[in-house]
C-alpha cells in the first residue's frame, strides 16, 4: 500500500480549495493511506475530512513533526502549500514530491504594473498539476466540507423567524481592504425582505454590534465570535443565500453549493481564487469596481487603503448586491 502526504499549512479558505485533490487522490488510488500535515489551527479541517487516514499537526516549529513524519516512510508527497518551509519537510522526507505553480511573478506584474499574463485557471485546477503524475484527475465534483454531528445546527436550534429562509453574510476577513464596509452592510440589510445572520470570528463582534445597533435589530441573529467553523457552515447550510467577502466562508459556502454574492476589494477573482463551483457556475455572482484603476493592489491585502481612497469597496454597487440577494 503507498503512503501519500498532502502538505497545506494554512489557513482556512486554502484547505478547503485542497478537497477535490484529497478526494480525488483518495477515489482514484483507493489502495493508498492519505495523509495530510498542516498547522494545529487548521486541523479540524482535516479531522473531519472521510478521506484522509491521518493528521499530523503543528505549532510554529517543524523539527519535532519532521521526526514523526520520517517513520512514516512515505511513497509520495503532495506540496500543495509551496514555501520554504514546505520544501524543508520535502527534503527531509528524501521521497519523491512533486507541487504547482503559484504564479506569484504574474501576480506581481499585475499587481504592481497591471500587465495581466495570469492564465484563466483555477487555483483548484493548478493544484491537480500536483499528482499529475500519479494520473489523478479532477473530478469537477467541486469542493467538500464536512460538519461534525455534534456541530451540526438543526431547526430547532434557531429562531423561528427564520426558518422560512434566512441570508447570510459573511462580515470578517483577514485583511481590511477585502472587507465590505459596515455602512454598505448596513445599507443593504435595510433593504433586505428577509431575516439576516451575522457571521464572523472574535476579531468582527464590535463591528456585527455596530450593524445590528444601526439597523434597528433587522439582524435576527448575530453569532458573530460565538461559533466555531463549522457550526458557522451550518448556518450557511440553511441560510436562503450568502453575501460574503473574499474569504474562507466564501469558500466553505461554495462547498456546501450555496448561492454567492461575492465582494471583491482590492484583490481580483483573476488570482484564481474565486468560489469554485464548476457544475453550477451560475450560483456565484462577482460583485467588484472594474474602474478602480489602482486595483489589484496586493494579492492578499491590507490593513488600510494605500491610497487611502478605498474606491474599491466604497464604490460597490449596492443596488446591484440587494438585487441579486432578492432574485
Amino acid at each position: 500500500m503507498k503512503k501519500i502526504l498532502v502538505i497545506r499549512f494554512s489557513s482556512i479558505g486554502d484547505i478547503v480549495l485542497t478537497t477535490p485533490v484529497i478526494r480525488c487522490l483518495k477515489e482514484q488510488l483507493p489502495d493508498i493511506q492519505l495523509h495530510a500535515l498542516t498547522k494545529k489551527k487548521f486541523s479540524s479541517l482535516y479531522d473531519t475530512n472521510p478521506h484522509i487516514d491521518k493528521v499530523y499537526e503543528f505549532d510554529d516549529s517543524l523539527s519535532d513533526i519532521i521526526k514523526e513524519l520520517k517513520k512514516e516512510k512515505y511513497d509520495y508527497i503532495v506540496d500543495l502549500q509551496k514555501n520554504n518551509r514546505s520544501l524543508r519537510v520535502c527534503m527531509a522526507l528524501s521521497c519523491k514530491y512533486r507541487s504547482f505553480p503559484k504564479l506569484n511573478f504574474k501576480k506581481f506584474l499585475l499587481t504592481s504594473f497591471k500587465i495581466n499574463l495570469l492564465p484563466n485557471i483555477h487555483i483548484v485546477d493548478r493544484y491537480f498539476m500536483a499528482v499529475k503524475d500519479l494520473c489523478v484527475h479532477n473530478d469537477n465534483k467541486g469542493l467538500d466540507f464536512f460538519i461534525s454531528d455534534s456541530n451540526f445546527m438543526q431547526e430547532p436550534d434557531i429562531p423561528e423567524s427564520f426558518r422560512n429562509g434566512f441570508y447570510a453574510i459573511v462580515i470578517g476577513g483577514t485583511y481590511f481592504t477585502k472587507i465590505l464596509p459596515s455602512e454598505k452592510i448596513i445599507e443593504i440589510i435595510k433593504r433586505l425582505d428577509e431575516p439576516v445572520v451575522l457571521l464572523g470570528g472574535t476579531g468582527d463582534m464590535k463591528r456585527a454590534d455596530e450593524i445590528v445597533k444601526a439597523t434597528n435589530n433587522l439582524v435576527v441573529g448575530n453569532p458573530v465570535g460565538k461559533l466555531n467553523i463549522e457550526q458557522s457552515a451550518s448556518i450557511l447550510l440553511m441560510a436562503k443565500k450568502v453575501l460574503t467577502n473574499d474569504t474562507g466562508m466564501m469558500h466553505i459556502a461554495a462547498a456546501l453549493h450555496k448561492t454567492i454574492i461575492s465582494v471583491w476589494g482590492n484583490t481580483v477573482p483573476e488570482f484564481g481564487m474565486y468560489p469554485y463551483l464548476p457544475l453550477e457556475p451560475e450560483k456565484v455572482k462577482i460583485i467588484e469596481c472594474k474602474d478602480v484603476k489602482c486595483r489589484p493592489c496586493s494579492k492578499l491585502g491590507y490593513k488600510k487603503c494605500p491610497r487611502k481612497h478605498f474606491n474599491c469597496m466604497m464604490n460597490i454597487d449596492i443596488d446591484y448586491i440587494v438585487q441579486k440577494l432578492k432574485e
